[in-house]
């Protein structure tokens, strides 16, 4: 009898995803990314609490995360496994595309959203991820995002 080895998951903290993203506060949408899959699929988690500025505005007496907002967390998640195979440091990660998308049930303060993204297709320094973004087990919304690697200004 032999044993297959199973192949490692990898994950990143708040520290790894700063890394490899430039959003900070208030528009870095992910706090962690678990299950980390090369370049195939991740799982980014995001703790939606009251204190977030978007909350003030939209909507005071009933806050409502908006969906331009669950769209970016799915493309930061994307956009960070990326950067991550590409070994970070020089490249920027850019948004390109979005399709297909949904939006299913509210997302408020006290959720926590799993953004859950697997790769579509890879050509060159472009992705495409399918996208979904689950709470408490039920999708809230779902999206195709396209990424693009790109040199940093100033590098050679």
């Amino acid at each position: 009898m032999t044993d297959t080895p199973k192949s490692e998951l990898g994950t990143a903290d708040i520290l790894e995803i700063m890394q490899l993203l430039p959003h900070r506060y208030p528009f870095l949408l992910i706090d962690r990314i678990i299950e980390i899959d090369g370049d195939n699929s991740a799982i980014g988690i995001k703790n939606v609490t009251m204190n977030e500025p978007h909350f003030t505005g939209h909507f005071p007496n009933n806050p409502i995360m908006p969906g331009v907002l669950i769209i970016e967390g799915m493309a930061q998640t994307a956009g960070a496994i990326c950067a991550r195979i590409s070994g970070g440091g020089a490249k920027n990660v850019f948004f390109m595309t979005i399709d297909n998308a949904r939006f299913r049930k509210p997302v408020v303060p006290g959720d926590q959203i799993e953004f859950h993204v697997t790769k579509i297709k890879q050509r060159g320094n472009i992705w495409k991820f399918h996208c979904d973004a689950m709470v408490g087990g039920m999708k809230a919304a779902e999206a195709d995002v396209g990424a693009m690697l790109a040199e940093q200004e100033g590098d050679a």
